[in-house]
């Protein structure tokens, strides 16, 4: 076996016995990779964990090792295509589809019925919903995520996954699948085994005996549901305290400060890679690391957890991509795709949230003005990663129009924030769009729209004339 000079001395010993069976060759290539991204690897965990970062390095590199050890000779030379290629998502004929399993085939047996299908739309990209086993009941779409290691039982299994993945790659689609980052279910074993009183557990997640640190973070703190979830603190009699809850009381936020939280997740990265997937998408990832006097959201270690993310797949499986699931302000949205430091580092993709507003703002004002004005404002972004531009998605809008832009071009940020709430509502009198509000908060006047591509583009209402004709 071969030394990487700039690698701890000690990985020889950890990783030697996992990798001896390999070819001489197979084994060079992991150190040669682990070498150019032990500095990104290290640089993440020490951002992240300080003194404790050199001994977590080694044990993510030894659980590299193994899912090295372990990935199939057909991904492997993918793998290799891709390092020759390392631009491969960023080509333009690529086009992406978003969709429930159930709703788009039943189950994940059936969606490999549908890949001539996707072929003949010149799909490239299937993006699968949240389809790891959630909570029972009400599981936020299913990003209430109970267990990563399994598929909910009505679409499959994870050998069906993997079976899926695979007769994907051969027709030249890409799988991609949600990674939830920020939190998991409140019945998932981690949280279980925090109720049952195991330490260990416990400090995966973010437990107070009282409502003094509560209270303090609230002061600066958004309700992301204010609706139906307000406040960002849940009580749990099985923990006897307030649990960390951003989105729902049964979504349990993760303490990213805890190293072994990275652990669990880097494995089932790894796994995911392992069973085919090729882009995993972080969801909520700008919500990972809290701080007091904030709105915790993009704090400077976020990108630190993504950029150890993206080492480990550098050196196990280069083919994996990711795209990170950040709807945030257009000023914001270029750091997670790499910027300063971490230029080349962090998330391959990213939504471009703005684009899509942008876009809905155009048809509604019958204006290109606007939109010109907020897009040139927007930085270059980096040459190693690129946009996931889309019409619609699963997720409500929220009208992310900056005062600052609509003051340019002599418009009002708030008013023309309200036209468009309106205009998608239907409450516009030359509207014919059916959109839903959504989370209607009176003290600012946010009104987000919910509603498909053809609701908002008055599709239901042109159906319904037509109807009335005949």
């Amino acid at each position: 076996m071969s030394a990487a000079t700039s690698l701890p001395p000690s990985l020889n010993d950890i990783v030697f016995h996992v990798l001896d069976p390999l070819e001489a060759v197979e084994r060079d290539i992991f150190l040669t990779r682990a070498e150019a991204w032990y500095p990104d690897l290290l640089d993440g965990l020490t951002t992240l964990y300080g003194d404790a970062a050199e001994e977590e390095v080694l044990n993510l590199l030894a659980l590299a090792a193994r899912a090295y050890a372990e990935r199939d000779y057909e991904l492997r030379r993918l793998d290799l295509a891709r390092t020759l290629d390392p631009a491969w998502a960023q080509h333009p004929g690529r086009v992406g589809y978003a969709a429930y399993t159930e709703r788009f085939a039943s189950t994940l047996r059936g969606v490999e019925d549908r890949i001539d299908y996707l072929r003949e739309l010149g799909v490239t990209y299937l993006h699968l919903m949240p389809l790891l086993t959630p909570r029972p009941g009400d599981s936020d779409g299913g990003y209430a995520v109970a267990d990563y290691r399994t598929v909910r039982p009505d679409l499959g299994t994870m050998e069906d996954l993997e079976h899926l993945a695979g007769e994907l790659r051969a027709e030249g689609i890409s799988l991609v699948v949600d990674l939830v980052l920020n939190h998991v279910a409140a019945e998932h074993e981690w949280a279980a085994r925090a109720r049952a009183g195991e330490q260990r557990y416990r400090d995966y997640f973010l437990i107070f005996p009282d409502r003094t640190e509560p209270d303090a973070y609230e002061r600066t703190l958004p309700e992301v549901f204010p609706d139906f979830a307000p406040g960002n603190f849940t009580w749990d009699d099985g923990v006897g305290g307030w649990v960390w809850t951003t989105f729902n009381s049964f979504q349990w936020d993760l303490n990213w400060r805890n190293p072994h939280v990275m652990a669990e997740f880097a494995g089932i990265v790894l796994d995911l890679a392992n069973r085919g997937v090729e882009v995993l998408r972080l969801d909520a990832i700008a919500f990972t690391i809290k701080r007091k006097g904030t709105d915790c959201q993009g704090q400077p270690e976020v990108h630190a957890i993504t950029e150890v993310l993206r080492a480990l797949t550098r050196i196990v499986c280069p083919a994996v991509d990711l795209k990170a699931e950040a709807i945030v302000a257009p000023t914001e949205l270029l750091q997670y795709l790499g910027q300063g430091k971490y230029t080349g580092k962090v998330s391959d993709l990213a939504y471009h949230n703005s684009l899509m507003v942008q876009i809905w703002s155009m048809l509604a004002a019958r204006d290109t003005t606007l939109a010109v004005e907020a897009l040139q404002n927007l930085p270059v972004e980096p040459s190693t990663a690129t946009w996931i531009t889309y019409l619609r998605c699963h997720d409500d809008i929220g009208w992310a129009i900056d005062d600052d832009d609509a003051a340019a071009v002599g418009l009002s940020g708030y008013d023309h924030r309200s036209f468009l709430a309106d205009w998608y509502s239907g409450e516009y009198p030359t509207s014919d769009a059916a959109g839903l509000v959504f989370q209607h908060n009176p003290a600012t006047g946010d009104r987000r729209i919910a509603g498909t591509a053809a609701s908002l583009i008055g599709i239901e209402a042109a159906d319904q004339a037509w109807e009335g004709v005949t």
